[in-house]
């Protein structure tokens, strides 16, 4: 319903029938002491010309990749977005209840989000996928939280390759609900497979290894699915990039049980930070699905022969006893999981793996550029997809201030993961003119 204002009549007739004459009297019970004396600090009216000119001046103040190059990544990464992911979100079939609580009212979302379920499991070669998640820290915090469901075990071996802010949420579920965790450090910028050895038992619940890791190396999977075969109950979470799967082998292939991650580079523009979207996958499996947090789409038919879309699984405790429910989590990004869809759909097979060629071939070209500088040294040279750790002699905190004047915002200074170093990364979108600058400008430094 449109908003109309009270008239003057309507609001007299209001006050009388309650029994006042002024609109005041109704707080007369608020202490004069804290009543504010004055006007509020609020200007006038504007006309709409106006208003907007004002508002486009407040923006201004913020500044983004408009105005920067930007190398930053751990997470949230600057990949194209296609222009027709703006015009297909806009339709009316996407535009009804954002959370679908009512599929009569909401068969474009259920479909969107079926479609989408589809392609995440057939990206990371798995066989059921949930609605999405609300970020990959949280999908891999709640893959944590199935695997000890399914197991019956306390100890998850967490990958110091995994994104430390990952590793903080997984703590943050996983220590109210007893679990132990131990980190399985580093050989380099790999998992040390030989303190993972030494740590797998009969208690442990999982694995939990990134691929390709924090550090944009690839841990070597089959390496690690052999240690973990030795153990019939341990489980291996994949938290893993979704646009290095259109160039690497799917977790599914090396037998990963679940696999999570952050959905952000399927389309998804960088938003300051969010929303996002996390997604997880795992095996076709009983015991997997009955354990997936949040909710599975389905598709069915009405009894005229119709395909319709439903909510097949709900085991949240909004729907189902409270000690059954599998997590708290309360809803999907519907809205976001219908972006990645368009894009996966609008991309391709072909699309994806041009995507990721692209980008690990630039990433590539200047971390050899890079290495070739006396006071810089590209730490995982041999491999990486399109993120690298970049070590230097000079203060990291001066090195991307310098950038930042020069309009690009030169990495992840990882002093606030408390390491040392620079991590930078390159997607398709970064020219050749763009790269040989950043290059420029460190040697000159």
């Amino acid at each position: 319903m449109d908003y109309v204002s009270n008239t003057v009549t309507e609001r007299n007739e209001m006050l009388k029938e309650i029994g006042v004459e002024t609109v005041e009297e109704i707080f007369n019970s608020i202490p004069e002491e804290v009543k504010l004396k004055r006007e509020l600090k609020v200007s006038g009216g504007m006309s709409e010309l106006a208003l907007k000119d004002y508002m486009q001046e407040i923006s201004e103040k913020n500044s983004s990749l408009v105005h920067y190059t930007s190398f930053l990544g751990a997470g949230a990464y600057d990949h194209y977005v296609p222009g027709i992911i703006d015009h297909l979100i806009s339709r009316q079939e996407f535009y009804t209840a954002y959370t679908p609580y009512q599929a009569e009212l909401s068969q474009g979302t259920l479909q969107v989000i079926y479609e989408y379920q589809s392609m995440i499991c057939e990206l990371t070669g798995m066989g059921v996928a949930n609605a999405s998640l609300l970020d990959g820290g949280s999908a891999t915090a709640e893959a944590i939280l199935m695997a000890a469901r399914i197991s019956r075990n306390k100890k998850i071996l967490l990958s110091a390759g995994l994104h430390p802010a990952y590793r903080e949420v997984a703590h943050t579920y996983g220590v109210p609900k007893n679990l132990n965790f131990v980190q399985i450090g580093l050989e380099g910028t790999t998992t040390n497979l030989t303190e993972l050895e030494e740590n797998l038992d009969k208690d442990v619940a999982a694995v939990v290894v990134q691929y390709p890791n924090f550090y944009g190396s690839i841990e070597e999977m089959e390496k690690i699915k052999e240690l973990k075969q030795q153990y019939k109950k341990v489980l291996l979470i994949v938290v893993t990039n979704p646009i290095a799967l259109g160039l690497l082998k799917p977790p599914g292939e090396f037998g990963a049980d679940i696999v999570t991650g952050e959905g952000q580079p399927l389309g998804n523009p960088l938003n300051y930070g969010g929303p996002y979207l996390g997604f997880l996958s795992c095996k076709d499996e009983r015991k997997y699905i009955r354990q997936i947090p949040g909710r599975i789409a389905g598709a069915t038919e009405d009894v005229e022969g119709n395909v319709g879309y439903v909510l097949t699984l709900q085991t949240r405790e909004q729907h189902i006893r409270r000690d059954k429910a599998t997590s708290n989590m309360c809803t999907n990004e519907a809205l976001n999981a219908a972006i990645s869809t368009i894009y996966m759909a609008t991309m391709g097979k072909a699309g994806l793996r041009e995507v990721a060629e692209k980008s690990f071939k630039k990433a590539h070209y200047l971390a050899e550029k890079i290495d070739e500088l006396d006071k810089f040294n590209v730490l995982n040279m041999d491999n990486f997809f399109y993120e690298f750790k970049v070590e230097t002699k000079l203060p990291v905190k001066k090195v991307l201030s310098d950038l930042k004047q020069e309009k690009i915002l030169g990495g992840v200074n990882l002093s606030r993961f408390d390491e040392e170093g620079i991590l930078l990364s390159v997607t398709e979108k970064r020219t050749k003119e763009e790269l040989d600058r950043l290059v420029q400008l460190m040697e000159a430094m």
